[in-house]
This record gives C-alpha cells, sequence and structure tokens, in this order.
C-alpha cells in the first residue's frame, strides 16, 4: 500500500500530475494539485512524481 503526499507550498500548479496519475487519484483544484480519489489505490508507480517539475510529490509505502 502506498500513501500519496502533496506539497502544497511546493506545487506550482502546473497539473502535469493529474492526468498522468493512472490510478486517477489526483485531481487539480484552485490552482494546485490534491488528492481527489481514494489514496489507497495508489499504485506507486511514481509517475505523478517524475513529471513533478517542482517535487511537491512524493510516495510512500507503508
Amino acid at each position: 500500500m502506498y500513501i500519496v503526499s502533496i506539497n502544497e507550498d511546493l506545487c506550482s500548479g502546473c497539473n502535469q500530475c493529474a492526468p498522468n496519475c493512472p490510478a486517477k487519484i489526483l485531481g487539480f483544484e484552485d490552482g494546485k494539485a490534491v488528492i481527489t480519489g481514494d489514496d489507497s489505490e495508489c499504485m506507486g508507480c511514481e509517475s505523478c512524481v517524475v513529471v513533478c517539475p517542482t517535487e511537491a510529490i512524493s510516495i510512500m509505502e507503508i
């Protein structure tokens, strides 16, 4: 199981993460990336982490 974290202070609002999330758990609200789905569905693929230019997203395995 994986946990997704988004550092709002680092998020630039580029919205590259949400379309690259195969689990469709990331979204975009008020100019920032947010977790809109069930984060327990995260597959740990790190697609969102790879495309984030500001390193605002991290994934931790639990």
